[in-house]
């Protein structure tokens, strides 16, 4: 009985360790390289068709290709979950556009929630509770041990920090060219200061919650179990 019982012990450690490396990552969830990839193709499809052949039929062919998008994922069986976020994301700055007659409006919502972005990130730190620490915490399973140690408090400001620097320059530099009508650039620099900024972002706080760990493991709050 005690070497089944053994053989079945380390059968369910296999199949929870195999668990656990399947769980889907932060860019897994985004829908992987593809998924980041597609998230620019309706911003691109406007501002190409908004210059060749006007507004009404850059906003049709904005939809179009998030839609074309989300049908392509459904066909090869990915997750819809991003796809779809992106047909409302477009929809919702179409109709905007639509209703404006503007087509700088396609850029507005993205504009304003960017200094959302920022005032939250800011805000989270002022108030001592910087928000990368909060969410990575959270999402790994080690609740709030790391608000204990004031170092780790430190890295984790340094993080939310630049997303804050990040979401304040998006704001800046597209409201300025939303304000002096450049939508061609509006939309060049919606593609440049989004996911390549974003990935400089996540770096940081990868590597805040690897020193954080490697702090808590030397006072005695994290245990070494844990990684």
């Amino acid at each position: 009985m005690a070497p089944a019982q053994g053989n079945q012990a380390a059968g369910q450690t296999a199949d929870q360790a195999a668990g656990h490396r399947k769980k889907p990552s932060v860019l897994d969830q985004a829908g992987g390289p593809r998924g980041m990839a597609y998230s620019v193709l309706p911003v691109v499809t406007f501002v190409v068709a908004n210059n060749v052949r006007g507004l009404k039929v850059a906003i049709i062919a904005a939809i179009a290709m998030a839609i074309g998008i989300a049908i392509e994922r459904l066909m090869r069986k990915e997750s819809l979950q991003p796809a779809l976020g992106g047909v409302f994301g477009v929809a919702v700055a179409a109709g905007v556009t639509w209703y404006t007659g503007s087509a700088k409006d396609f850029f507005l919502i993205g504009i304003w929630a960017s200094l959302g972005g920022a005032l939250l990130f800011l805000v989270s730190v002022l108030a001592r509770w910087p928000l990368t620490g909060l969410i990575w915490n959270s999402a790994t399973g080690k609740g709030t041990v790391w608000r204990a140690d004031r170092l780790s408090r430190l890295y984790y400001d340094i993080a939310t920090l630049l997303l804050t620097a990040i979401f304040a320059a998006r704001f800046f530099v597209q409201k300025w060219l939303y304000d002096t009508d450049q939508v061609e650039s509006l939309g060049w620099a919606k593609i440049a200061m989004g996911y390549p900024l974003l990935a400089v972002g996540l770096l940081v706080v990868a590597w805040a919650a690897r020193a954080s760990d490697k702090r808590l493991k030397a006072v005695g709050l994290l245990p070494a179990r844990h990684s």
